[in-house]
This record gives C-alpha cells, structure tokens and sequence, in this order.
C-alpha cells in the first residue's frame, strides 16, 4: 500500500514533508517515516504490548499510530511543535473513533526533548533525525539516567542515522548494535537509508 493508502486505513492525515519555523535551530522539519520503513522495522523488531516506546519528533503521529494499530503497545509522542501536534491529537481521535476495539495507550506531549522525563516504563526509543546530535547525546543521557534509577533493558531505533548519531552511540555510550536494516527499495547506494537498532541491558 502507499502511504495515502496506509492513512487513509488508519484514518489519519499525516502525508507530507512540512518546513516550520522552530523555536530552535537545533530542531529539524517534520517530515514522517515511510510506511514502507515502519513495516520493515517492526517485520523484524515486533513490539510487546507491555512496551512503551517513545517517538522523540513525532510529528502528527504517525509512529504512535502505527504501532498501537500493530501491537497494541503504549506510545509516547514528544515533539516542540504545537501545531503539529493539534494535527496528532485530531489523527488520534480518528483513528480511535474508527476502531470498534482500541488497545494500548497513544500520549502526546508538547516538550523539549532534552527537558522530557524519562519515565520507569519506558523502553523503546525512537529517532527520525529530529534534532541535532547535541540535543541527542542530552536525551540519551537521560534514558541512561533512567536506567541507573529503573534497571531495565533499553532499545534506541535510528532511522536514517547520522554519522554524528551513529559515532556518539558507538564510542561515548554503553549501548552496542544489535540490528542493521537496508531500506534498499527506498534508495539506490545510500548507506544513511537504513536502520540501525541499539541496546543496554
């Protein structure tokens, strides 16, 4: 299916790459993960319904969406952004409007990445590029902070990495790479389009 057709299933608009001034130039445009991407992860990396993930960026929703469409788990969608997410929560409302049985739980806040609190429950987390690497290793050092306080193994999701992502996870943390994904249908000899899948325990 294409992507309006996905929406359209979910009944949600989330279609688009949008250019809004932010607050920060540290913060990136919206732009949401393909489908095609989102069925590629979660082919090879199924959720729980137990698992909180926790989507850092996530626009109008489409990630949380998605997920709780697939699994049923509970979701958490950050982003700065309100008129983003005034779009995430009207997809929300649709989509549970149109569902005769809705499982797990879908929260948006509004919030700055590096100032949102990691909560115990918490154990996925989900990155499209939507910010710059500083903000990046300020996020992932609360995940690791939350582990310190809730021991837990934690999973961090990059689509579309950045070296400086990539190099900051690799040589500065605890987290080693359990997964690499090439979205070859997407792209011819890109090595960015791709997913790589990091964990702590």
């Amino acid at each position: 299916m294409t992507d309006q057709e996905t929406d359209k299933l979910l009944h949600i608009r989330t279609e688009g790459t949008i250019e809004i001034l932010q607050s920060s130039a540290h913060y990136n445009r919206y732009e949401a993960t393909p489908y095609s991407v989102l069925d590629a992860l979660f082919d090879i990396y199924p959720l729980r319904s137990t698992d909180h993930l926790v989507d850092f960026g996530c626009g109008k929703g489409r990630v949380p969406i998605y997920s709780v469409y697939r699994f049923g788990n509970f979701v958490t969608g950050i982003d700065l952004n309100g008129r983003l997410l005034q779009e995430a929560f009207i997809n929300l409302a649709d989509f549970r409007a149109s569902r005769k049985r809705f499982r797990g739980s879908i929260e948006f806040e509004q919030t700055t990445a590096e100032t949102y609190e990691i909560q115990a429950e918490q154990n996925v987390f989900y990155f499209f590029n939507p910010f710059s690497v500083e903000i990046f290793k300020t996020v992932i050092g609360n995940v690791l902070d939350s582990v310190e306080r809730d021991k837990r193994p934690v999973d961090i999701i990059l689509y579309y990495p950045t070296t400086a992502f990539v190099y900051y996870l690799e040589e500065q943390t605890p987290f080693e790479r359990i997964e690499e994904l090439p979205i070859p249908a997407l792209s011819i000899d890109n090595d960015d389009e791709r997913i790589l899948i990091y964990r702590y325990e």
